[in-house]
């Protein structure tokens, strides 16, 4: 397997690639000269210090897209889509208008967690999402979330004269 003949504005772009202080760009810059100089991937691989299917997947990627393939691409896979798309996202907003307590919780305010467990108990996704995931898409939603604060109230009678400062326990 070697890369097909290169045209003159390739070689150019390969020696620019090779002045790259990109090590993406450099790597594949190395992997395309030495393979179009009839070396083999084994080869290219041992001399270059990394894995034989490294050097085959720039061989393909050169193959379909051409000097395009000397800049590193996206990492996002092609196949990953929103947990919660905009529907579910809106199922999302009437669940937290509502209190935890209508579904069976002892608490009167909802945490991430808390809204993520009951998203799942409600259908709203295929398995229980993480507190990021259903931030960012109350985030979508346009709401703000703020964790929620606990007040303590004292029973005694007393308790706001006491808690004023200089005043006596």
């Amino acid at each position: 397997m070697f890369v097909r003949p290169l045209t003159a504005e390739e070689v150019q772009q390969l020696r620019a690639g090779l002045q790259s202080r990109d090590a993406f760009t450099l790597r594949r810059c190395q992997i395309l000269r030495a393979s179009a100089q009839g070396q083999r991937p084994a080869q290219i691989a041992a001399a270059l210090g990394c894995a034989s299917q490294t050097v085959r997947n720039t061989l393909h990627a050169f193959e379909q897209q051409g000097p395009d393939c000397l800049t590193r691409g996206s990492s996002r896979p092609h196949s990953a889509h929103r947990l919660l798309d905009a529907p579910r996202a809106e199922r999302l907003r009437d669940l937290l208008h509502q209190s935890p307590r209508a579904f069976g919780y002892p608490q009167s305010h909802w945490t991430l967690p808390l809204a993520a467990e009951v998203a799942y108990q409600q259908g709203l996704s295929e398995r229980v999402l993480s507190a990021e995931t259903v931030r960012q898409a109350i985030q979508r939603l346009g709401l703000g979330w703020k964790r929620a604060k606990q007040w303590i109230t004292s029973p005694d009678p007393a308790h706001e004269r006491k808690k004023k400062p200089g005043r006596g326990s």
